[in-house]
């Protein structure tokens, strides 16, 4: 599981005395705690991998916001410190499709699930997002899906 990387890869920072990364590890405990907390009412206790993996991806997703304004604002050390934390979590996620592996999985999953225009959008992202958790970036992939199915 996931979890369980995090938690020794945050144990190996910390007897390494790595401070920047074992910030980072700790937020994304923290990250987690919080969805854990969010998905009680549920009935559940512990979020999956899943789950997980998609948090990772929009912590990422947020970091890279933060770097284009930092740039902007001309702070690259700022920037540089969002890179550094990009990479802790990055480590976490399963090798990213290329954009040829992620259209040939979006025509798969159109021609499986039937899908013939934007109003199915929805059914072929649920698939997609359930067969190829946290191996892709989801904004590019719904903009392929809007392409072909549009």
């Amino acid at each position: 599981m996931i979890r369980e990387q995090i938690k020794s890869k945050l144990i190996e920072s910390m007897k390494a005395k790595d401070e920047k990364v074992t910030g980072t590890l700790r937020l994304i405990n923290a990250a987690i705690k919080d969805k854990d907390i969010e998905a009680r009412p549920k009935g559940i206790t512990e979020i999956d991998d899943t789950a997980i993996l998609s948090l990772l991806q929009s912590m990422i997703k947020q970091r890279k916001e933060s770097i284009d304004m930092y740039q902007k604002g001309g702070r690259s050390d700022l920037a540089a410190n969002e890179q550094s934390e990009i990479d802790v979590i990055q480590s976490f996620l399963p090798k990213q499709m290329t954009d040829e592996e992620i259209k040939s999985a979006i025509e798969t999953i159109i021609s499986e699930t039937g899908a013939s225009s934007v109003k199915d959008m929805g059914k072929v992202m649920g698939v997609l997002k359930s067969k190829y958790a946290g191996q892709l970036d989801m904004g590019k992939a719904s903009a392929l899906i809007k392409g072909l199915l549009g």
